[in-house]
């Protein structure tokens, strides 16, 4: 299993901490009862599983991108919390089919390129953090949006910062080209993926529908009729 390299500090730290307080076991710091026996013990062992905790949350899994080139994979990893028709002004600048996606801390925090284009426009914005399944969280938290130009229309995806992500990182810059399937950023600790897609375009997702992020087909891009 590979690891995204921002964990990679996050791993280290928790492990040297793990390995000082093993260490004073085996010296036998502490002595063999009381208060501080207890709690270096206490110590090691929650250092041990929070290493455990980050290197898992922190996971980087290769993707297995469909071969239809049609087909748009899911750009988070987590569960369908919302499907709706909105009006989008910002990059599309109309009518649009927005999914959007709630990754828990046990979720892939790696975002992936939905589909294959330019990015267009990129915009990173401070904001709050209030739980990422909440309608507002769309609008009032932390967010990066990146907007990707298609042959057959526009694509705009957004990271939103949840209760606990305080990071957001977006990797592509205005000009690049992004391939479907990936990674073009991550969210540290609990966050939200909304993605939207041309109105015309068709949905294959459900709401409640698990995805995985770069693998799992959730909409379809086509041709608007004439």
């Amino acid at each position: 299993m590979r690891l995204a390299p921002e964990g990679l500090p996050f791993a280290a730290a928790a492990l040297l901490l793990a390995g000082a307080l093993w260490g004073a076991v085996w010296l036998g710091v502490g002595g063999s009862s009381g208060p501080a026996w207890v709690a270096i013990r206490l110590g090691a062992w929650t250092f041990t599983l929070l290493s455990v905790f980050v290197l898992w949350f922190f996971r980087n899994p290769e993707p297995t991108v469909p071969a239809d080139p049609d087909l748009v994979v899911a750009p988070g990893q987590g569960r369908i919390i919302q499907i709706e028709d909105v009006n989008e002004p910002v990059y599309l600048q109309g009518p649009a089919k927005k999914i959007s996606i709630f990754l828990s801390v046990f979720d892939v925090h790696v975002q992936r390129a939905p589909v294959s284009g330019t990015v267009e426009y990129k915009e990173y914005r401070p904001g709050a953090y209030a739980v990422a399944w909440a309608d507002k969280a769309s609008e009032d938290n932390e967010q990066g949006s990146l907007g990707i130009a298609t042959e057959h229309g526009r694509v705009l995806v957004r990271q939103i910062a949840g209760l606990v992500a305080r990071r957001i990182i977006t990797d592509p810059e205005e000009g690049d080209t992004v391939t479907r399937g990936n990674r073009f950023g991550l969210i540290r600790f609990g966050s939200r993926v909304d993605l939207f897609v041309p109105a015309h375009w068709d949905v294959l997702c459900a709401l409640g529908d698990r995805v995985r992020v770069g693998s799992t087909p959730i909409a379809r891009r086509k041709e608007e009729a004439p």
